[in-house]
């Protein structure tokens, strides 16, 4: 079975697995890596204007040979080099060698200046002039979608967010405040956490909450535990975003629409991400308080006796 497409609040289709660009950085291997994601049956790629390579990911779409209607392309406004809405748009397309992208999303609340009604005037006349099908947001909290909302003529389709089982509590409010407008989740950074240092597989890490219930579900399921999180975000109704180099692993993720999970393996996923949320949180704040300490401590002079460096 495949991944079923999502009606968006707009009317239009999206497929609900995209190809993500994020970590790819830019050059051959980019297009490469994007090609085969759609030889193998991607038809969602996302990227932004921040990650460089729109235009490898452009490249790739047109050696597959398929047709426009036939892949979903998203990208973002990032802000990049001070660039507004319209001058980054018809860049991206110029990159991207299309006439439209079928989604266009605000990288980032903090790039809404003066105001987040102002930005999303200059989304909307984006989609008005055809230059997106689709406009929406990405990394916006609740408070920052209901700002939106107050003054949006047309609503954000989707918003774009980390979720993982380890964040899922602490990003219940805005997936209550999509669901509530019609907005659509979509999911990146599934497989991975972001520690205060650096971004690692949840599946590689040993002794963590969810191991027992990822290794239980999967010896059952004959699955990896990266198909089993696959497999509970779409319990979820999200869309996901993900990536890898591996034509096994993508073919993997592809399949993990067949798995079907109980309720109980759904409800001891959520369980052991809250708490692997809380150790989390209680490792970054003794992690901050280092880090505080250690400033303290430079700021004091005493950084060469503590054999540190503060960066």
């Amino acid at each position: 079975m495949p991944w079923d497409p999502v009606t968006l609040n707009d009317g239009r289709s999206m497929p609900s697995i995209a190809y993500g660009t994020w970590t790819l950085g830019n050059g051959q291997g980019v297009v490469d890596q994007v090609e085969q994601a759609l030889n193998v049956g991607f038809s969602h790629i996302d990227t932004a204007q921040a990650y460089q390579n729109e235009a490898e990911a452009g490249q790739a779409f047109k050696e597959s040979g398929l047709a426009r209607n036939d892949v979903f392309i998203t990208t973002k406004w990032s802000g990049r080099d001070g660039l507004d809405i319209q001058t980054s748009i018809h860049n991206s397309l110029k990159h991207l060698g299309v006439d439209y992208v079928d989604l266009y999303l605000i990288h980032s609340p903090r790039l809404a200046q003066p105001d987040i009604s102002t930005v999303w005037a200059q989304m909307e006349k984006v989609k008005a002039d055809g230059l997106a099908k689709s406009i929406g947001i990405s990394n916006f909290d609740a408070v920052q979608t209901a700002e939106l909302l107050a003054h949006a003529k047309v609503k954000p389709v989707v918003n774009q967010i980390l979720f993982h089982p380890y964040v899922y509590v602490r990003q219940a409010p805005v997936v209550a405040a999509a669901k509530a407008a019609g907005i659509v989740i979509e999911a990146y950074s599934l497989l991975m956490y972001v520690a205060f240092s650096a971004s690692r597989p949840i599946t590689h890490q040993p002794g963590g909450p969810l191991d027992k219930p990822l290794a239980r579900i999967g010896a059952r399921l004959g699955a990896t535990a990266d198909q089993v999180l696959m497999a509970w975000a779409i319990s979820k109704g999200v869309v996901v975003v993900t990536t890898s180099s591996k034509e096994s692993r993508l073919k993997g993720y592809l399949s993990a629409a067949d798995l079907e999970l109980t309720t109980q393996d759904i409800a001891d996923i959520d369980a052991a991400g809250a708490i692997g949320q809380r150790r989390m949180s209680a490792r970054v704040f003794v992690q901050r308080a280092v880090v505080v300490a250690l400033v303290g401590a430079a700021a004091l002079g005493v950084c060469g006796y503590l054999g540190v460096e503060v960066f």
